[in-house]
């Protein structure tokens, strides 16, 4: 088939690649030209693993176009596929690059002589393709829907496994204005065994509302069991959610082996989550409920919740240090998540404001973001990527392990990056002023620590001689 993807951003450039991979014709429209420069270079604009080879391969095999001429895109696809942000506003989802995206869509509408779907895979709440977007495309176009088709095609992708999930889907969500809109989107798709629903538009988008909705619970419910360990002598967080998880309607056994569902990644306690899906979306539901005098007492806790969990770790490394003025504190994980370089709504970047406002002096080490210091944000300078982060040149970013941690005060783990796991702690530890390890996400807590190591994880309340100890260290 034939398809413009108009947005190339995660979704957009991961679903244009993917489908291109699938033997598709895909033209991705980007309004920045540098980055459709960069695009049909093969460059994928952000960091995401095996995208780039997609990329290559596509652009090799003639199967995938970058351009700005959406007219044009549109006019020679049989289906094109919404992309574009939605970003945060001051009372729920901001429609601007929707609305702007359906107008010019629709006005390329009059050009096309066939049959043609439009089809939002943006996250917008219930009701948006029917009673925003629909409009706009009647109007610009000059025809009433079902001349052309209208779906919601919600995505499920996970930052760091974008290409696998799409193109290993969990299910597929199509909601659909009529019959035919929807078993033209169903034709992309026909080569993936996987459980398809064929629903109404506003089923479609709340759908995608729900999912992360849940998965945010899950982790604010996790976080809130690793606040009452952290006040309870002997315990700990890990061990208590691991007994949880061997509940078999959670991981239940299957000839004779233990299943363990990739839900139960979101039942591990940490320092909150970020990233521009989950905390957007619930904020975005909330106020959506509040338009329609919907109270959602526990959706506002989820948030209350995730709010707390980054400057509990400062809280723990000032109970260990004492005092933070002039601390020299290393941020080890800058990313919301690891094998990203996405920095957006990032716990990291409240930690160190949170450690700043009491006086730390602050490095930061991320193997992705930090090697390549404007890969989160191509095109700018390092200096423009630091005022982006919200750091005003106040943090010093390091390109090795060993520059970030050299006469470091402590370490502090907020991002469980999969290179972490590997490192020689013991080395590491002895170029530390003070070898204290202050651990957010409990991913190295199976690390054997020399005896004179330091070393404090979440949802684990630390031991009175041990502070005491790590003062008069």
């Amino acid at each position: 088939m034939r398809i413009a993807v108009v947005g190339s951003g995660y979704v957009g450039l991961t679903a244009a690649a993917c489908l291109a991979s699938l033997g598709h014709e895909v033209r991705c429209v980007d309004v920045v030209p540098e980055r459709v420069a960069a695009i049909e270079l093969g460059q994928s604009p952000f960091f995401e693993p095996g995208l780039a080879e997609l990329l290559s391969s596509a652009l090799a095999g003639k199967r995938l176009f970058a351009t700005t001429d959406l007219v044009d895109a549109v006019v020679r696809s049989e289906i094109t596929i919404i992309a574009v942000g939605t970003p945060q506003g001051l009372a729920g989802i901001d429609l601007s690059f929707v609305e702007a995206a359906t107008g010019s869509i629709g006005r390329a509408l009059r050009d096309v002589s066939g049959y043609h779907v439009v089809v939002s895979k943006s996250t917008v709440v219930p009701g948006t393709a029917d009673t925003v977007m629909r409009p706009i495309l009647e109007r610009e176009s000059g025809r009433n829907v079902g001349e052309f088709g209208l779906c919601v095609n919600p995505e499920f992708l996970r930052e760091g496994h974008a290409v696998a999930d799409f193109l290993n889907p969990d299910r597929l969500v199509i909601g659909e204005w009529d019959q035919r809109s929807g078993d033209t989107v169903a034709r992309l798709y026909e080569t993936f065994a996987c459980p398809v629903i064929r629903t109404t538009l506003a089923n479609a988008e709340m759908i995608k509302y729900a999912s992360n909705a849940l998965l945010a619970t899950l982790i604010s419910f996790s976080n809130e069991i690793a606040v009452i360990c952290e006040a309870t002598r002997d315990t700990d967080v890990q061990t208590v959610l691991h007994g949880v998880h061997l509940d078999q309607r959670l991981s239940p056994v299957v000839a004779g082996e233990r299943v363990k569902p990739g839900i139960l990644s979101y039942l591990w306690a940490g320092c909150g989550f970020g990233g521009s899906c989950l905390p957007k979306d619930v904020n975005a539901l909330r106020a959506y409920a509040r338009e329609r005098i919907v109270d959602v007492p526990l959706l506002d806790a989820v948030m209350t919740v995730n709010a707390q969990r980054p400057r509990s770790l400062v809280d723990l490394a000032e109970k260990a240090l004492g005092s933070l003025r002039g601390a020299t504190i290393t941020v080890l994980g800058l990313a919301f998540k690891p094998e990203t370089s996405d920095l957006r709504n990032s716990p990291a970047l409240q930690v160190i404001q949170a450690f700043q406002e009491r006086g730390a002096i602050i490095r930061a080490y991320d193997p992705i973001v930090t090697a390549e210091p404007d890969l989160a944000f191509p095109g700018l300078s390092s200096e423009r990527h630091e005022q982006l982060l919200g750091l005003s040149g106040g943090v010093t970013l390091c390109a090795t392990k060993e520059a970030a941690l050299r006469d470091s005060g402590a370490a502090v783990l907020v991002t469980a990056c999969p290179e972490f796991l590997s490192w020689n702690w013991e080395e590491l530890c002895s170029i530390m002023r003070q070898p204290l390890v202050i651990d957010g996400r409990g991913a190295l807590s199976d690390v054997a620590w020399p005896v004179d190591v330091r070393y404090l994880e979440i949802g684990r309340a630390p031991n009175p001689a041990f502070l005491s100890r790590a003062l008069a260290g």
